[in-house]
């Protein structure tokens, strides 16, 4: 799996919100973005899957290629594309339906009917989310009742459940608590054996927890990007330094 940006800018009718950003993310590797509020991250984030395409004035220039095929072509199918890279929001938003219902629907969407296939992939997505042992018994209870530690979760599997080879996560653990906040990291570890993950993060610690490789945005350019442990310690540029010793952000 492969997949990068190149020269891409991104513009909320005549605000540039990119400008001109390469990045490559590596197989089965965490990537963090970081940076001020404001900085370009979240919107480069939803590039990756066209999420962007829902604001009306919205316009990108240069490309995103996966696997070869430039994401922004006019002959891709844009939903066939968010199967392949999947989006985990920042505040959980599982449906108004069961727990099982949650999962299931993408595939349903896909136009999967077999029942036994649908039950074997509901689970093993639970499983992979770190959630199954705490639902198993509740399937058919509504997911608005699990703790939001738990929503985020269940977001974590029905995204899953699609196959996707991108995971992309939009401040995953910022409206849950430390024990919660906790076992997505964990989950996030455990995911990078099958997916390459791109997480935005407005906690530091958490980037150099739960990353390979970090990015470092400010006003919409990308800064800095390496190895995490380098960019935490020995970062090559001085507004990278900045950041991350608390100068500025």
């Amino acid at each position: 799996m492969k997949m990068y940006s190149k020269d891409l800018n991104f513009y909320y009718g005549d605000f540039q919100a990119l400008h001109g950003v390469n990045l490559e993310f590596a197989k089965n590797q965490v990537t963090a973005l970081i940076g001020p509020s404001g900085c370009g991250k979240s919107t480069y984030l939803r590039c990756l899957n066209r999420m962007n395409d829902l604001i009306p004035i919205s316009r990108v220039e240069g490309v995103i290629m996966l696997e070869g095929m430039n994401i922004y072509d006019s002959k891709v199918d844009v939903v066939e594309l968010r199967r392949r890279v999947g989006m985990v929001f920042q505040k959980p938003n599982p449906f108004p339906k069961t727990i099982f219902e949650n999962v299931a629907y993408g595939l349903r969407v896909n136009g999967v009917k077999d029942k036994t296939y649908l039950a074997d992939k509901v689970e093993e997505s639970l499983r992979h989310a770190a959630l199954w042992e705490e639902v198993k018994d509740r399937l058919h209870s509504s997911a608005l009742g699990l703790s939001g530690g738990q929503q985020q979760r269940l977001c974590i599997a029905r995204a899953l459940a699609v196959e996707p080879e991108v995971l992309l996560m939009d401040e995953p653990a910022s409206a849950l608590d430390p024990i919660a906040t906790q076992k997505i990291e964990e989950l996030i570890h455990s995911l990078k054996k099958n997916y390459t993950i791109i997480i935005v993060t407005h906690s530091m610690q958490q980037a150099a927890r739960v990353s390979d490789v970090t990015a470092f945005f400010y006003m919409g350019r990308l800064i800095e990007v390496g190895d995490t442990e380098r960019m935490f310690t020995r970062p090559g540029n001085k507004q990278t330094e900045d950041y991350i010793t608390g100068r500025f952000g």
